[in-house]
């Protein structure tokens, strides 16, 4: 397994989830198909695309961060996207 990264998808409805991962790739995945631990937050604002990672040193850390993110407003969010190359979302 890698190491633990922190990472927001964009949703079918233009929110945003975030949320921590070892394996972001099989994360979105579960997310979309329902299967493993999917949130339910998610199931019903499928297909969701990733939108942004970031790498953390441990569990402890990933949670941290993820924490620190999601206190942060819709538009400092987007901000972060958009700095890292990822794309804005239209949905307000």
């Amino acid at each position: 397994m890698g190491s633990w990264q922190v990472y927001i998808a964009r949703c079918a409805d233009g929110t945003l989830y975030t949320g921590i991962a070892r394996d972001v790739e099989k994360r979105i995945a579960e997310h979309n198909t329902g299967k493993g631990a999917a949130a339910s937050y998610t199931r019903a604002r499928r297909p969701v695309v990733l939108a942004y990672q970031e790498p953390a040193a441990d569990r402890s850390s990933a949670s941290k961060r993820e924490y620190q993110i999601k206190q942060l407003s819709r538009a400092e969010k987007l901000a972060l996207v958009l700095a890292s190359g990822g794309s804005r979302t239209t949905s307000t």
